[in-house]
């Protein structure tokens, strides 16, 4: 949650984070291919992302989901975490998670996912 320096009981923006598994087979096969063999995975949903109306176009988005990434990269080990996975609303909120490096599943278009790799990389870059 991101409350405002000028109104500190107003809420900017928020994300929720929770365990999560994703199937194996619903991965595309390239990331199959550095995953363990198990039927699922263990994965982080990123399961709401919300910015106050007030306050869009700001950045405040892609703060709250780097504060998530870096939270699930920090748990990950704990927690055996591979990918973490958000659904998006409709196909401009999944444009706007893949403009920040979220692949698509084959199978669901509109829920996409983004392996730990990739957010240790992003999150250790300049």
């Amino acid at each position: 949650m991101l409350s405002h320096p000028q109104a500190p009981n107003t809420i900017r923006g928020y994300y929720t984070l929770s365990a999560y598994s994703v199937r194996l087979p619903d991965l595309p096969p390239g990331v199959i291919k550095r995953l363990p063999r198990y039927p699922d995975v263990p994965a982080a949903l990123l399961g709401r992302l919300a910015v106050d109306l007030t306050c869009r176009r700001q950045g405040i988005g892609e703060h709250l989901m780097l504060d998530a990434m870096s939270k699930v990269l920090k748990h990950s080990e704990a927690m055996g975490t591979v990918v973490l996975v958000v659904d998006a609303k409709h196909e401009k909120s999944a444009a706007y998670y893949q403009g920040h490096g979220f692949i698509p599943f084959p199978s669901a278009p509109l829920r996409l996912f983004m392996h730990l790799d990739t957010i240790a990389q992003a999150l250790t870059s300049p």
